[in-house]
């Protein structure tokens, strides 16, 4: 069954883009605006959707929160697209929930590269697990992540990232390791990407009085410490 991506981009130019460039692999659908986005998510949820920032009126920030912040859609991956060097834009959207980031310009063979990979990590997990390190308890049956007796929030990407670092908490694991497991094979994009999320999860582990650490290994990779 082919998978549904949404778009939301006011530009008609990148949204015929869009539509040629993903009518092969997918069934792709562009709204210009939330509104209508909203409106065809009610009918048929996507996917994933590849979300702009720069919208008129409700701009992709206030799209995304309502996203994460219903049951029925938190759980469906976002792609936002932010213009080239923008990286107040790409933290802000991963702060509240997006699982990627495209910057403007961008290549037609990273854009489905970046999207089948998502894809693949957005499965829902199909057998019950927990793990814990010292003072984290991940369970992947509820999808949460409690520290230190406190429930937190994390991205997917955040989510998936920490629940690896776990599960190999005895050993360092290589940047390229690290791509290939919460990204997938064929990620393409900035290694910036990766040290945002370990940024990201560290403000969380100390905002939580964790006894845990990421420790960066320079010139290898990280480990929880």
């Amino acid at each position: 069954m082919r998978k549904i991506v949404y778009a939301v981009e006011d530009d008609s130019a990148i949204r015929e883009l869009y539509t040629y460039t993903l009518e092969n692999d997918f069934d792709c659908a562009c709204f210009e605006s939330g509104e209508l986005f909203f409106n065809a998510v009610s009918k048929r949820k996507p996917d994933i959707v590849l979300l702009d920032v720069m919208l008129p009126g409700e701009d992709g920030f206030a799209i995304l929160s309502a996203l994460k912040c219903e049951r029925e859609t938190k759980d469906i991956p976002v792609i936002m697209i932010s213009a080239k060097g923008d990286e107040i834009s790409k933290v802000k959207g991963l702060n509240i929930g997006a699982e990627d980031y495209i910057s403007k310009p961008f290549g037609v063979l990273e854009l489905v590269a970046r999207i089948k990979a998502n894809l693949r990590k957005s499965k829902a997990e199909t057998q019950a697990e927990k793990i814990t390190y010292k003072d984290i308890v991940i369970d992947s049956e509820k999808h949460a992540i409690n520290v230190n007796g406190k429930n937190i929030q994390t991205t997917l990407k955040e989510y998936n990232l920490l629940s690896f670092l776990c599960k190999h908490a005895d050993k360092v694991q290589s940047r390229e390791i690290i791509f290939h497991e919460v990204w997938g094979d064929d990620f393409i994009g900035e290694t910036r990407t990766l040290d945002i999320h370990i940024k990201e999860l560290r403000k969380k582990l100390v905002a939580s009085e964790s006894e845990t650490a990421i420790k960066t290994i320079r010139g290898v990779g990280y480990m929880l410490a």
